[in-house]
């Protein structure tokens, strides 16, 4: 199996990305070729610094540096020689399994599309995120790559997202929640009530509408909702993990009374920290292109970049992208009456 590393995304890079590829390759080295695609001094003056063992990494030279603040298409036309660029051809090519980035989600989601293109029968590709909840946890699709949407979009999120959490979550049988402002089907906007009689009569695993309070509360595994609601619902919920974090810390700190509980709260204190980091969770998927693509949050830490890697290499092995052609083929979702009239 052969992982590519955009070696120069994300905030921290190239100095928290190859050493999150260097803690990968020590777990993987058996059954995984890791490839880092950047600027070559750069990437060799980091592993110059590695401590033994020291992992056998393909280094292709990227002299082309993709800032945040670049759009796709000025990307696109003007730093053909970008890890990105270079990394998406070799996936085409068929050179590489998967491709992790933590850099410009925007110009990796276009030259992603523009390389690979999408799965047969697939509209649009989604990118989704992970959130802590009551039981396991929920997966909400889609957070960003589509503010505008149709039922049809919609439908073809929720069955992508299924597969993605039952595969590399584990979630048996995954319930579906469209989120909504009430949980009576005549509740929502257009698009919300529309997709409800979409959803009912195409997904087995519909639970029915929920609310933004049933995201954390765990109601369902899946939470399906347009980029724009999705987005809002991400920032807003890693502000609130940051803030929950910095006043417990805040309180600890100057509350003598706080210090004392703390002391013996310290391992429930440290599994929650846990469950509310979103390094050990790894990148997000861009499901529905024609490639395994991964998307690293632009802060990500070596290990959240080793994270990134490890869900790369289970998609490849459980062969997420065969299971969602198979599954938008057999339920024919092109061809149902409802989808017909939004499209």
């Amino acid at each position: 199996m052969r992982i590519a590393i955009d070696a120069m995304g994300g905030d921290y890079a190239p100095l928290e990305t190859v050493m999150g590829a260097v803690l990968a390759a020590r777990e993987y080295d058996n059954d995984t070729q890791l490839i880092l695609i950047g600027d070559k001094n750069a990437v060799n003056g980091v592993l110059s610094e590695v401590s033994s063992p020291y992992p056998k990494f393909e280094i292709i030279d990227a002299p082309d540096i993709i800032e945040m603040s670049d759009s796709p298409t000025k990307v696109l036309r003007t730093k053909p020689n970008s890890a990105v660029a270079i990394g998406t051809k070799m996936q085409k090519a068929g050179e590489l399994d998967a491709f992790v980035s933590a850099g410009n989600t925007g110009v990796f989601y276009a030259s992603t599309l523009m390389s690979l293109g999408r799965i047969k029968g697939v509209r649009r590709p989604t990118i989704g995120t992970y959130l802590p909840s009551e039981n396991h946890g929920t997966t909400i699709f889609d957070v960003g790559a589509n503010p505008n949407c149709r039922p049809i979009h919609l439908l073809q999120f929720a069955i992508m997202g299924s597969i993605y959490v039952e595969y590399i979550h584990g979630w048996k049988n995954p319930s579906v929640g469209l989120l909504s402002i009430g949980h009576e089907s005549s509740k929502g906007n257009d698009l919300t009530i529309e997709t409800h009689s979409v959803f009912k009569e195409n997904l087995p695993n519909f639970y029915g509408n929920v609310e933004g309070k049933d995201i954390l509360m765990g109601k369902v595994d899946v939470v399906i909702c347009d980029g724009f609601v999705g987005n809002i619902i991400l920032k807003f919920a890693e502000s609130f993990i940051e803030i929950l974090k910095t006043k417990s810390e805040f309180y600890l700190k100057h509350k003598p009374f706080a210090k004392l509980g703390a002391l013996m709260m310290m391992p429930a204190f440290k599994e929650l920290k846990e469950d509310l980091d979103y390094q050990s969770y790894g990148g997000v998927p861009l499901l529905g292109a024609n490639g395994i693509s991964i998307i690293g949050h632009g802060h990500s830490s070596r290990v959240a970049i080793k994270s990134a890697i490890r869900v790369a290499r289970k998609m490849v092995k459980e062969k997420i992208n065969e299971h969602i052609a198979v599954k938008i083929h057999e339920l024919n979702v092109e061809s149902t009456k409802e989808t017909r009239e939004n499209v």
